[in-house]
């Protein structure tokens, strides 16, 4: 498989693109008002403990509380600034047990999931920080290896270097992109690492709750961290500063990657020149359209996103049954790929056009986890029901790109639909209705949308005309643009001022 990845820079906006074999299957965005929040630590304050929801709310400065399960409480964790004596050493916070959690505590906790709606970050506070090669845990002891390091001989050659490097009363994680590298190396990184967390120790001592102690690296710079291993056959920057910042990054730490970073210099936009543009404007669509002719339909909701399977304008030789099976199992790798593209997390319905035999319910199931191997994000997925329903879940940590590229309509509120003319002009005639039980003048003013306005007075029969013969009320109707299409005001006609209560 070729992998590429394409860095594009702007005033306004950082975007990360990842292509595998020609396609666009990831899509990282950063602005100045929504950087990347994930792997950030706080010095936070415990504001709630809902024992019934089994989590705790704690305040890190944010505008909603963050949210901390009881399952991302570790098995024991710091208090700080508690002025108990543990008789822990001096200066350092006593470590407790999980169980001891309680209101205005002061914990050290990181982020792993972003705030999305109205929900505030998911935080832990088993903390970690991740390095090119290794990830240091403190208050651990364990050590562990990527399970993508498939050699075991190579496997037992790291645990041995770990064990050698690993400071006392700190876990260690190896990363995929250790393979084949030397003690000196892995033994640099942990030094780093830990500078890092002596550095927020010394912090956190000297800070009051909510404050940020530790910003992870931004979206750019995470992302050569994290995803460029030696797989990745190039990078391409279109930013000079972005391109120096990241030649001077693996001089230290892979100095063999250097030869793969490439600097865009043509006058073409960048992403319009990898056809990469294009791409990302599909992404946001509701509707997609397959190469066979069928289309995918996808449908956010407050409890789960909804994938439509449609046949489209697809014209098959076989039966009923292959031609189905066809179809699925295109979609099946294009909704695997549209799912790491759109970011698209929680509980996800793939309604499959229906097949009658089990085993091609089971080759379209096969397919799609398959495909979903490709996926760093974690997913469970259930096997198609009799109803060709397939149900699964995928982790989300970020709110999908249509959030992060898209604001609710503030007509529809978001549903996409908004009320017909017809109830309109029956909401109008309640009104009224309403108006002449409670009030003796005659005289109206409606303002209202001009497309409204046109749907009220056009013909000699218009439907205003009607309202008035009904109500025995005199309506001028004016059109104004400032209103919703589904807004209407009502003014008296005597004095010019707009009546509300009816």
């Amino acid at each position: 498989m070729k992998k590429e990845i394409f860095i594009n820079s702007s005033i306004s906006e950082t975007r990360i693109a990842i292509i595998e074999d020609g396609k666009l299957v990831e899509l990282f965005v950063e602005r100045p008002d929504s950087e990347r929040m994930v792997g950030d630590i706080y010095l936070g304050k415990v504001v709630n403990v809902m024992k019934g929801m089994q989590a705790a709310f704690v305040d890190i400065g944010q505008k909603q509380d963050a949210f901390l399960h009881f399952s991302d409480i570790g098995e024991t964790f710091r208090e700080y600034g508690s002025g108990v004596d543990f008789g822990e050493e001096k200066g350092k916070p006593p470590l407790l047990d999980k169980d001891l959690i309680r209101e205005n505590q002061k914990i050290l906790v990181q982020i792993i999931k972003e705030p999305i709606n109205s929900k505030g970050s998911r935080i832990t506070t088993e903390i970690s920080l991740p390095g090119r090669f290794l990830v240091l845990v403190p208050n651990q002891n364990s050590i562990g290896v990527s399970k993508k390091i498939n050699n075991h001989r190579e496997k037992r050659r790291l645990r041995k270097i770990a064990r050698s490097i690993r400071p006392e009363g700190f876990g260690m994680i190896i990363r995929t992109v250790a393979l084949g590298k030397e003690f000196d190396v892995l033994k640099t990184d942990m030094e780093t690492l830990l500078k890092t967390w002596k550095r927020i120790e010394k912090k956190v001592q000297k800070s009051k709750p909510p404050v940020l102690i530790n910003k992870d690296m931004g979206m750019a710079s995470s992302i050569i961290r994290d995803l460029f291993t030696p797989d990745v056959s190039r990078v391409v920057v279109d930013s000079r500063s972005m391109f120096r910042e990241i030649k001077n990054y693996l001089k230290d730490v892979s100095p063999s990657l250097l030869s793969k970073v490439e600097l865009y210099a043509q006058k073409m936009p960048f992403f319009d020149y990898f056809h990469i543009e294009t791409e990302i404007d599909k992404s946001l669509a509701r509707k997609m359209w397959m190469k066979s002719g069928g289309y995918l339909i996808f449908d956010h909701t407050e409890a789960l996103v909804a994938i439509d399977v449609n046949s489209g304008k697809f014209v098959g030789q076989k039966n009923h049954e292959q031609n189905s099976l066809r179809i699925n199992l295109e979609a099946a790798r294009d909704i695997a790929r549209q799912l790491r593209l759109r970011d698209i997390g929680g509980i996800i319905v793939i309604d499959f056009i229906d097949m009658l035999d089990p085993k091609n319910r089971k080759k379209v199931f096969d397919e799609l986890k398959r495909e979903l191997k490709k996926d760093r994000a974690q997913v469970n997925v259930a096997p198609i029901s009799d109803f060709g329903l397939m149900q699964m879940t995928r982790e989300r940590i970020r709110p999908s790109l249509l959030f992060s590229f898209s604001e609710p309509c503030p007509t529809c509120g978001g549903t996409g639909r908004i009320a017909s003319k017809s109830t309109i002009v029956s909401k109008v005639e309640h009104w009224l209705k309403r108006f002449k039980a409670h009030h003796s003048e005659r005289s109206l003013k409606l303002y209202t949308h001009p497309e409204i306005a046109r749907y009220l007075t056009t013909g000699m029969k218009s439907i205003i005309r009607k309202i008035m013969w009904r109500t025995w009320l005199k309506i001028y109707v004016v059109a104004d643009a400032n209103l919703n299409i589904d807004e209407f005001k009502f003014y008296s006609k005597k004095g010019e001022t707009e009546i509300k209560d009816v």
